[in-house]
């Protein structure tokens, strides 16, 4: 599946919702099937920066695809990066670099959010391009 169609599905599954709270619940529920990061990687060097709670993300490449892991100390970031990690976790540093993430600001995230939790969703979807590239240049 490409980027691109999970956003739309993650959209799709937004629609569902008639209010934020219903997508905040939803949020929160996707958070309790985040890939779970390996407690040897819950380092500081791990930490996400710009995100007010604790937010752990650990990428490797794997037969060419990058995969990532995270874990957050709180339930809503929780359900961010979980979010995150579905839509770009399997696939090729150049799709992850190339991705216009459009689904954040199409399901209404953005403009829900606090402004520190809306920094470090911006901090976590600039780590994971950054890991990308890491890997790309390699």
């Amino acid at each position: 599946m490409s980027i691109e169609e999970i956003e739309q599905e993650i959209i799709e599954e937004f629609e569902i919702f008639d209010d934020w709270m219903g997508k905040y619940e939803f949020l929160i529920d996707m958070g309790k099937s985040l890939p779970m990061i390996e407690e040897k990687y819950k380092t500081d060097d791990k930490l996400i920066k710009g995100c007010q709670s604790r937010v752990w993300m650990h990428s490797e490449l794997k037969d060419g695809k990058v995969i990532f892991t995270a874990d957050s100390d709180a339930i809503i970031t929780k359900g961010m990066v979980a979010l995150m990690v579905r839509v770009l976790s399997n696939h090729t540093p150049d799709e992850i670099i190339n991705a216009k993430l459009e689904f954040v600001d199409k399901i209404g995230l953005t403009q829900h959010l606090s402004p520190t939790r809306s920094n470090g969703l911006v901090s976590m979807i600039k780590q994971m391009k950054m890991d990308a590239l890491a890997y790309k240049v390699k």
